[in-house]
Parts: structure tokens; sequence; C-alpha cells
């Protein structure tokens, strides 16, 4: 392994370590999906840059292909498991949750499901 991909490599596993840290320490399920979803993105992309110099076009390729369906549905994903934490924890540390509001606006807007029936 040349010394820029190894570089590149060590930065990546550094950056996945620090999400790790900030998964354990921080204290909120919100704070730790952003620790998650901000860093492992980057984390992953600095190792298969790394690593996309040692393996050759093929390799390359295929790390590039699995670099963007990565980067295409990580911040969808994340969004959802956001969505879902709010529906299933109580939010008392919040100070707004327009959320919430707007949940039960929606809520009150569509018809009962026994409506159908």
């Amino acid at each position: 392994m040349n010394a820029v991909s190894a570089a590149f490599v060590l930065l990546g596993a550094g950056v996945a370590v620090l999400a790790g840290i900030g998964l354990l320490t921080f204290h909120t399920p919100y704070a730790r999906f952003h620790a998650a979803g901000k860093a492992s993105p980057i984390a992953f992309l600095l190792v298969a840059i790394g690593a996309s110099l040692e393996v050759g076009w093929l390799g390359a390729a295929e790390l590039m292909i699995v670099a963007t369906a990565l980067l295409l549905t990580l911040p969808a994903s994340t969004h959802l498991l956001f969505r879902a934490i709010h529906r299933t924890t109580p939010s008392d540390h919040l100070e707004i949750d327009d959320l919430k509001a707007a949940e039960a606006e929606l809520a009150r807007r569509q018809p009962a499901a026994d409506d159908d029936a």
C-alpha cells in the first residue's frame, strides 16, 4: 500500500472513530443520528478513495458505484430514522416542536380508517 492510499484509509478510520465517540457521548438520539449521519459517509468516502488507489480501475469503479448509492440514499434514510425517533420517544428536551403540531394537523385532516369500511 502506498503512502497516499494509506493516508486516506487512516484519515477515514479517524473520522469513523470520531463518529463512534459522538454516538457514545451525545445524550439525545437526534445528536447521535447527526454524528452518525454526517461522519460515516465522509469516513467511507475517504477509505474508498484510499482503497480505489490500490485495487485498480475495476475495483475503483465498483467503489464509485457504492459511494454514489450511499450518498443518494443516506439523507433519506437518516431523515426517516429521525422521524421514527421523533414519533416513538418523548421530546421533552425540545423547546419548539413544529413537527408535532404539523402531524397533529395532518391526522385531523385525514379521514379515519373506519370510515372506509
